[in-house]
């Protein structure tokens, strides 16, 4: 089982992706287009930037090509520019969404049998604080293999923008024309 957390602090809302294979750069954008599709659209149809904060290892590390790779797709299918800022290694303790998000979750499985995929996605939706936290959750069956290859090439591909602090941290991918865009913005006439 791997969980791939967004956290949205302005609604207090958390949407939970919990997946059955493997945990892959693929699977975390997988995990954002699914908050975008099913929350982050509707909350915020004005949107044009999505900032994401993220640690700087694992699925969706700053030196992760197919994360990069992953984000220009969803940044083309949405329109949106990602604004991605990650946090310097050993400090993801500071992230928002260990502590607003997962430390809940935790608590309210805390001594109950963890059975089944169902029995998860049942109590991750669940959980609840007094502060308004409320979380959506979905199991995820798709298949995410290991081993992708990136090379240079596909890699200058990417429309990406190195913010002018820690540029490797702090960068920003926007959508590259395509046919399907002018699904997503319009023009006066």
């Amino acid at each position: 089982m791997n969980p791939y957390g967004v956290y949205d602090i302005a609604q207090n809302y958390g949407w939970v992706n919990v997946g059955t294979d493997n945990d892959t750069a693929a699977f975390a954008v997988e995990s954002i287009r699914g908050w975008w599709n099913s929350m982050g659209q509707t909350v915020y149809p004005e949107a044009e930037i999505l900032l994401i904060t993220a640690d700087s290892g694992g699925s969706n590390g700053y030196r992760v090509r197919l994360w990069k790779i992953e984000l220009q797709k969803f940044a083309d299918e949405t329109g949106l520019e990602i604004l991605v800022s990650h946090f310097p290694p050993g400090t993801s303790k500071w992230n928002k969404i260990e502590h607003r998000l997962f430390a809940f979750i935790t608590q309210n499985w805390r001594g109950k049998p963890l059975t089944s995929h169902e029995v998860i996605v049942n109590l991750i939706s669940a959980t609840t604080t007094k502060k308004g936290l409320k979380v959506g959750c979905k199991l995820d069956r798709n298949s995410y293999p290991k081993g992708i290859k990136i090379s240079d090439e596909m890699m200058e591909k990417i429309n990406i923008i190195m913010g002018e602090f820690h540029g490797k941290w702090n960068y920003t991918i926007t959508p590259r024309a395509t046919s399907n865009r002018s699904c997503y913005f319009f023009t006066d006439p």
